[in-house]
């Protein structure tokens, strides 16, 4: 049996709620509207991390792509706050359409007149979309590093497409929605504690929502299949089928940070589909620990706050720095800075399993 805290399932939820406790109170003790944007990008940041968790450390499916839900949302969310700036009679077309000579709004432009259907298109299209693409991929038993080259391909290709569709994208510039987003007659000012509260809000509810999902029956079996796929396959479980799931749900935890982010932002342009980005997601991940949703988030607010404090001074170093981390993590923490947790609190509760050593390869998932 084993006696250490890190396993309890009442330990791990008591310190979710605590640290989203933590989190959401924080503007009540601290008002600077500039921080708390800082804070709230860190927020859209563990989203991400989050994601890579569920889809690698749960369901050991290496994807680079994550960045396409990101990114697909982003581009979502800035076309509904865009739409919501534009006069309907007076000045229907953007002005970096009217720049490209375009002279009626494109086809795709038209749903986002409405924000209630921006809204719905900016968390449908990426989440379908990695339906569709895991489907293709799963069924075919696409697995291991081929994963990671067809999401990488994918990620490519549509930030070619970002990039190129300069009269419908605005391409490099990216869009630049002047206004705040509005919603329920109000505008969430990006520097808000309204603005923090959203991205935090999503960043809580998704996290214990999948927490809890993984818990569950589907849960034990998609950790079956990232142990063993083809055992699992004999036993008579559609592999393929929970592979799609799990590549979905990460799918859509990756549009709400896409969706969070323009609103944080009133930006978006063609990085965000940038490979850089989208392995700096798993970097965040495994920093923190792949196979504990918590450890990837807590990985994420701590890697950028590092980059935050040092990155100024040492700018021309940052990567180098975070690929040093990286791999020191990676080679003395496999289970990343979590783990460190897991063995500290085996010490104090006399779990000798946990005091062996610092290399623990064990896969059993922490969530």
């Amino acid at each position: 049996m084993n006696n250490n805290i890190f396993y309890n399932k009442k330990a791990q939820w008591t310190a979710y709620i605590l640290v989203f406790l933590v989190l959401l109170s924080i503007p009540f003790f601290y008002d600077d509207p500039f921080q708390l944007n800082i804070l709230a990008r860190y927020a859209v940041f563990a989203l991400l991390a989050v994601s890579v968790s569920m889809v690698w450390g749960f369901g050991g499916i290496l994807s680079l792509g994550q960045g396409i839900a990101f990114g697909l949302a982003a581009y979502g969310m800035a076309m509904t706050m865009q739409m919501q700036y534009q006069d309907p009679v007076n000045a229907p077309i953007p002005t970096f359409m009217l720049t490209n000579e375009l002279e009626s709004l494109p086809l795709m432009w038209y749903p986002f007149w409405s924000t209630t259907i921006g809204i719905i298109l900016t968390f449908a299209i990426p989440t379908l979309f990695f339906a569709g693409f895991g489907y293709m991929m799963f069924q075919a038993r696409v697995a291991g590093v081929f994963v990671a080259i067809m999401t990488l391909a994918m990620l490519g290709a549509w930030y070619s497409m970002a990039y190129d569709m300069q009269p419908f994208t605005a391409g490099f510039n990216g869009i630049t929605p002047p206004n705040a987003f509005e919603i329920f007659g109000g505008e969430v000012d990006p520097y808000s504690s309204s603005a923090y509260w959203v991205s935090v809000g999503f960043l809580a509810v998704l996290v214990l929502a999948s927490k809890a999902l993984l818990e569950t029956k589907f849960g034990t079996i998609i950790q079956a299949i990232r142990d063993d796929s083809e055992r699992a396959r004999f036993l008579g479980y559609n592999v393929a089928f929970y592979q799609i799931v799990i590549f979905t749900i990460s799918g859509f935890i990756a549009s709400a940070a896409g969706f969070c982010w323009v609103m944080l932002t009133q930006y978006v342009s063609p990085t965000a589909l940038e490979l850089s980005f989208s392995i700096s997601c798993v970097v965040w991940a495994a920093v923190g620990g792949r196979l504990s949703l918590l450890g990837a988030a807590i990985g994420a607010y701590l890697i950028n706050g590092m980059q935050s404090y040092f990155g100024d001074e040492f700018q021309q170093l940052w990567l180098i720095i975070l690929g040093v981390l990286f791999i020191g993590v990676v080679l003395l923490l496999p289970k990343g800075l979590i783990g460190l947790l897991e063995i500290l609190l085996g010490k104090f509760s006399g779990d000798k399993k946990d005091n062996l050593s610092l290399n623990n390869n064990d896969k059993k998932g922490l969530s």
